[in-house]
């Protein structure tokens, strides 16, 4: 189970590094668990930007310029995909709490 508060702080400092999805305090189902996804598809393309620094590439169809400019591209799709498809349940745990922080607003 993922810690509330690490999840407020990994928030934060994601929001911080990058262009932060706009997470809704007062939107429906749907666009709570959007946005809770999109969240985690950040979180992931930065945790992977950070795990293919120290990969290799392949001198002949590797490398270079192009690969300077697609990885982060590539990057950035895997982490949606991740997320899509499950993710490592912080999406889950954004949600919850948005829908709680709306509950208590009412």
């Amino acid at each position: 189970m993922i810690n509330e508060s690490l999840v407020t702080a990994l928030s934060a400092q994601s929001a911080a590094a990058t262009s932060k999805p706009r997470l809704p305090v007062n939107g429906s189902a749907e666009e709570i668990r959007k946005a809770a996804e999109d969240f985690e598809a950040v979180f992931l393309s930065q945790m992977l930007e950070s795990m293919f620094e120290g990969v290799p590439t392949d001198g002949l169809f590797g490398g270079g310029y192009g690969e300077d400019v697609f990885r982060p591209m590539m990057l950035q799709e895997y982490g949606k995909i991740l997320s899509k498809t499950g993710g490592i349940g912080i999406a889950d745990a954004v949600s919850r709490e948005l829908l709680s922080l709306q509950e208590t607003s009412k």
